[in-house]
């Protein structure tokens, strides 16, 4: 398993979520290299260097909050193999998403993590 990069996800109101990309985009000197909206869970998101902004209201995020970090993976099978094997626990199956697929898993320390393998 390769993990490509670390997303550091931050939840916020639908209202702020541009001048949150616009603070962000200040203090990092980065511009949003991806933004969409995920439809299913009525959530939009938004990357900026290390960090996911993910906006919406408070009873959909409620649905996420619990995940800590968003891990981009090269090959999502192999992440998924490879932390069962190390004792992870698989929360929610590989299954398609608006940038390709993801899966959440639990981590022997109770962590909440996201894998996800772009198209």
């Amino acid at each position: 398993m390769r993990i490509r990069e670390v997303l550091f996800r931050l939840y916020v109101e639908p209202e702020k979520l541009e001048q949150q990309i616009l603070f962000y985009e200040t203090v990092l000197g980065q511009r949003v290299s991806l933004r969409f909206r995920y439809p299913e869970l009525r959530l939009e998101l938004a990357k900026i260097g290390p960090l996911l902004l993910i906006a919406g209201k408070e009873e959909h995020l409620s649905r996420v909050r619990a995940t800590a970090l968003t891990c981009l993976v090269d090959e999502i099978q192999d992440a998924k193999e490879s932390l069962i094997s190390k004792g992870a626990e698989l929360l929610e199956d590989i299954k398609p998403v608006p940038t390709g697929w993801n899966m959440r898993v639990r981590h022997p320390d109770g962590t909440i993590v996201e894998y996800v393998q772009w198209r």
